[in-house]
């Protein structure tokens, strides 16, 4: 592990990438605390309890919600954005499914709708959110209450997610791995310090007798350990399909080395419990516009996965996304006919229609099971969180640990794939 990482640093390309990424990731942590225009970010230190969506999205954010800052609204809009469109392209609104068989170039109007899509979501949500902050803070949060007031704060939050997806993209062309996964990981990680306080207060601080606290630690620490074990097996874990070539080919070959398909058990990664995530926030911010009405706060609930119809939804969704997902991931269809071009089979498939149908059953037992151990591992901090009485934030960081892992593991597999390709270039002599 230590050799690997030392790598990294000695391949000046790579070096020169990770140093970008940190460099985009200090502007993005220091855009966390500048506080929106006419705001008071002290008035959430006077707040009593815990809402999910405010613990959720102040984790997703690296604390920028409890400061009020321009990035409060984070990058979730963008991700609820890009669920919507990867789901228009689903022969629901033709235009959108005749770019995505264009290629390149389809891809870019695809992504330009998104960014247009993504900037309207934002704008709506922060007015719904700064208002009703405002009324839950009981009227400290805005100091000016008028019309003009929410508009201005409004058009900075939007703004600020706005150069939160500038900065995703940046990262992803010039930086290491997928941007907008990468400011969710530092998010994530810049608050844990915050969810371990908030822990530490509320199990020791003014308690008479520790013990059991002691042991919700301990039970804690053996929960993390076999939650990271368990997510790095699931998203880890490959399928490999036998793949052989014909004679004529197979004897150009230098040896008769072994060749094999991988698919994933996860071919989605964690995606699908990013995307039920930004699910739920959507109804429940815009729930925010009725704070007093009746069916809001049933939406609410429903959108909530510490209620037993919520965790059932949350379940569903990402299973279901995952499914979505790994599809769009593999697509059988064009994986069979680029074996078919290669010369290359299944050994009892036949090529073609049959290998399409083959990989597409494989592909949907494999997500099945890796579907199904995702959402496992997702519930499993908020019975923990219901059984041992923890605090909110260690429901949102059992979460937040999955996807923690998981772009961990993207990201690695990236700076291992470059270095391999300038060793490779090196060994070429270019």
């Amino acid at each position: 592990m230590f050799e690997t990482l030392v790598s990294f640093f000695k391949t000046k390309e790579v070096r020169n990438k990770i140093f970008f990424t940190l460099a985009m990731l200090v502007i993005f942590k220091i855009g966390t605390y500048i506080p929106a225009p006419g705001v008071n970010p002290a008035a959430f230190d006077s707040q009593q309890g815990s809402q999910g969506v405010t613990d959720l999205l102040n984790t997703f954010g690296g604390g920028a919600l409890k400061n009020f800052s321009i990035f409060a609204m984070g990058i979730m809009p963008y991700i609820t954005a890009s669920i919507v469109m990867q789901l228009l392209q689903m022969d629901i609104v033709p235009k959108f499914s005749e770019w995505a068989k264009q290629g390149e170039a389809g891809r870019k109007k695809l992504n330009n709708v998104t960014r247009y899509f993504a900037i309207i979501l934002a704008f709506v949500q922060s007015i719904g959110m700064a208002f009703q902050f405002n009324n839950y803070l009981k009227g400290q949060l805005i100091m000016d209450q008028s019309i003009l007031s929410y508009l201005l704060i409004a058009v900075v939050l939007t703004a600020g997610t706005a150069f939160l997806i500038w900065l995703g993209e940046q990262i992803t062309q010039f930086g290491v791995g997928n941007g907008i996964s990468i400011i969710i990981f530092a998010g994530i990680l810049s608050s844990l310090p915050s969810s371990l306080i908030q822990f530490y207060q509320q199990a020791f601080v003014g308690q008479d007798d520790t013990s059991m606290a002691w042991l919700k630690v301990i039970g804690l620490i053996i929960g993390m350990i076999l939650l990271t074990v368990g997510a790095i097996y699931v998203l880890q874990a490959i399928r490999k399909i036998p793949i052989q070539y014909a004679k004529k080919q197979s004897a150009q070959r230098l040896g008769s080395q072994a060749t094999y398909l991988p698919l994933k058990v996860n071919s989605a990664g964690v995606i699908p419990v990013i995307f039920a995530m930004a699910f739920f926030l959507l109804p429940r911010t815009l729930t925010l516009f009725f704070p007093d009405a009746s069916w809001a706060q049933k939406v609410s609930d429903v959108a909530n996965p510490s209620n037993n119809i919520g965790m059932i939804v949350y379940v569903v969704l990402i299973i279901a996304f995952a499914y979505f997902y790994a599809f769009v991931q593999v697509n059988p269809e064009k994986m069979a006919e680029n074996l078919k071009k290669q010369g290359s089979y299944v050994p009892g498939i036949r090529p073609g229609e049959q290998t399409k149908k083959y990989i597409t059953r494989v592909l949907y037992r494999l997500t099945f099971v890796g579907s199904i151990f995702l959402a496992v591992i997702a519930i499993l901090p908020i019975f923990a969180t219901k059984v041992m009485g923890l605090p909110q934030s260690i429901q949102v960081g059992g979460t937040s640990l999955l996807i923690v892992i998981g772009v961990a593991i993207e990201t690695m597999k990236s700076l291992e794939a470059q270095v391999s390709q300038k060793d490779y270039r090196g060994f070429g002599g270019r």
